[in-house]
């Protein structure tokens, strides 16, 4: 981690406890009873984190009898790790963490989608190391965070260019390191998403490119839990989502106030986000879109030899609808 990334994650570390701070004066001045703990890992480095920001910061989950307290992470699948070893009660995270999860067997439950976005994904590479077209991409070192959505993305860009994997060397590096791997040289591309890509673009001045997947991956951010947790708090995940729906709204509809929320967290060094704010969907939901796109990427982990080859997994007994139904009954649209 360099030494800018972190004083910005000292920096979220600070604005995030002193909200929870805030939230647990405003249920203690106003409410009566104690206020149940719950432990959020959160991507604090996407935009995703808003509708959890604005819970925590509004009031809603204290309203709803919530301490809420947000664990910061780069990553959704580190975010996702934390809950499922029990450093935190629950998660936000993309949807390919959780199909390998699934595919792993590992005991993890959705409990409902809370975020989607089409634009934030892309290519970032260096022109003086040949990457100036995306066929240019073969043979180049290409830094990924394996696991995550921007796996998922490289392979699928690779393949529009008549590229396999193997075409490239794929460099594993967390999101955080992105930026000095490539300014270094060490990598000739990265693959990832906003805001990390406008920021390494900038830095790179007119020695960068940036390829973008906008059509190959629409990123859908869940909330989830190890599936014993989930079962045993029913009324607690209940809550939660009252409180994210009332934070999705804040997020949507006040968006000046929420990308300044937002923003004072990310501490990015790009506005790319804000420019795509527009574009965000912010809503609770739970569909069929989610199990089709799991079913997908299980296959394009198979084909890829990513995951044991084998039949593609009943993704709906990783979902718990539940408790969305019980706050929220039209929101749930996946057959079940």
């Amino acid at each position: 981690m360099t030494k800018q990334t972190a004083r910005r994650a000292a920096a979220a570390l600070a604005l995030l406890a002193g909200l929870g701070a805030a939230a647990w004066w405003w249920h203690s001045a106003g409410a009566a009873g104690p206020l149940e703990p719950l432990i959020l890992a959160t991507n604090t480095s996407y935009v995703a984190m808003c509708p959890v920001l604005a819970a925590q910061q509004q009031g809603y989950f204290a309203r709803q009898g919530i301490a809420a307290q947000i664990q910061p992470h780069t990553s959704g699948k580190a975010a996702l790790q934390a809950a499922l070893q029990g450093r935190a009660h629950l998660a936000t995270v993309a949807d390919i963490p959780i199909m390998f999860a699934v595919l792993e067997q590992v005991p993890v439950t959705v409990v409902a989608t809370y975020f989607r976005a089409e634009r934030d994904h892309g290519i970032v590479g260096r022109k003086d190391h040949g990457v100036t077209l995306p066929a240019s991409l073969k043979g180049k070192r290409v830094g990924v965070t394996p696991g995550t959505s921007s796996h998922f993305v490289l392979n699928a860009f690779l393949n529009r260019q008549h590229l396999a994997a193997a075409d490239v060397a794929m460099v594993h590096l967390k999101p955080e390191e992105f930026a000095g791997a490539l300014l270094r040289g060490d990598v000739d591309a990265v693959s990832g998403w906003e805001p990390y890509l406008d920021a390494l673009l900038k830095q790179l001045g007119r020695n960068g490119v940036m390829f973008d997947t906008d059509d190959l991956y629409e990123i859908p951010y869940n909330i989830v839990g190890a599936h014993g947790y989930v079962r045993d708090h029913q009324d607690t995940i209940r809550k939660l989502l009252r409180a994210l729906i009332d934070g999705n709204r804040y997020c949507a509809e006040q968006p000046q106030a929420a990308q300044a929320m937002t923003g004072a967290v990310l501490q990015s060094g790009s506005d790319k986000w804000r420019e795509l704010w527009p574009t965000y969907r912010f809503a609770v939901g739970l569909d069929q879109a989610l199990l089709v796109g799991l079913e997908d990427q299980s296959r394009w982990a198979m084909a890829n030899r990513l995951a044991p080859a084998g039949k593609v997994p009943n993704f709906l007994g990783a979902l718990d609808y539940q408790p969305l139904k019980a706050v929220a009954p039209a929101a749930v649209t996946v057959i079940h």
